[in-house]
């Protein structure tokens, strides 16, 4: 939704009084999300990824659906359109993949809110296919002059393989300690005790999401430290060897009410595009 986000759309359908059935259908799983859209006039929540089962369930629950009468030839099911090396492919696949990386981001949020009882404001996830010369374009990370620490963590399963990259704005230490009740001085060790928490639960959760609705399982390495308060450009060169062309898909999680953010980054291999292929037309199936 380019212009207006869904708890934005929900408040215009109040304000101008539509005569209109909201049926919210989400990957932000976190318990206020459901609570905030039922407040704005939702009459039921559903999480992705769903079924068409349970979404025919709901509409004929709310009489919004008539199943029709069976047809003699059943429709032929869709495929997922193919990610080239070389190019990202067309909106098809892109719509793929961010469904997938919503799923998960969704869930990695979940945790994070959970843990630090906030409410963590998710974007859509931007996926391309990119250079490492590319990269530090595409992240969302707006104020140039702050500095960044980041931590990077490979993983791979049926002939997929990545690295998940966190990058955690520096000013964000002190409300992430605060939430998290530490109480002593935030010196550069503590920092990085902090660093390797958010890592851990946002890349564990989000990973693992990716992989279950491709029907596998990811292997994670050690977590690796790629720098502290440094700014984005030089992390980027630093690691250039590290990244070739890949296919990035980039998440900006936020917490509401504190000064928080932080890019994830998931950096497939372009070797992994072939299998990638293959897992999102059983997905589409």
């Amino acid at each position: 939704m380019p212009v207006m986000d869904g708890y934005e759309t929900l408040e215009q359908i109040q304000k101008q009084d539509l005569p209109t059935m909201v049926i919210v259908v989400s990957g932000d799983i976190q318990p206020e999300a459901h609570e905030r859209v039922k407040a704005l006039g939702a009459i039921d929540f559903i999480k992705k990824p769903t079924s068409t089962e349970a979404l025919t369930e709901l509409l004929e629950k709310f009489g919004l659906y008539r199943a029709p009468e069976p047809s003699a030839a059943p429709a032929t099911p869709a495929r997922a359109p193919i990610i080239k090396k070389g190019e990202i492919g067309n909106i098809g696949t892109r719509d793929c993949m961010q469904e997938i990386a919503n799923v998960a981001m969704g869930q990695a949020a979940d945790l994070l809110a959970r843990l630090l009882k906030v409410f963590v404001k998710l974007p859509i996830p931007n996926v391309n296919l990119l250079e490492v010369s590319e990269l530090e374009m595409a992240l969302s990370l707006t104020e140039q002059q702050d500095t960044y620490s980041a931590v990077c963590q490979g993983f791979i399963g049926s002939g997929i393989s990545g690295e998940a990259l966190l990058i955690f704005s520096d000013s964000s230490f002190g409300d992430i300690a605060k939430l998290l009740d530490y109480k002593g001085e935030v010196d550069r060790m503590v920092e990085l005790e902090l660093l390797m928490e958010v890592a851990s639960i946002l890349v564990g959760a989000c990973t693992n999401g990716i992989a279950q609705q491709l029907d596998t399982t990811f292997s994670q390495g050690h977590p690796v430290v790629l720098g502290q308060h440094v700014k984005v450009s030089e992390l980027i060169k630093a690691n250039a060897k590290r990244w070739k062309k890949t296919l990035a898909i980039e998440i900006t999680y936020e917490i509401e009410n504190y000064n928080i953010s932080c890019d994830l980054l998931l950096l497939f291999t372009e070797d992994s595009l072939d299998n990638l292929n293959k897992r999102l037309s059983y997905l589409m199936d």
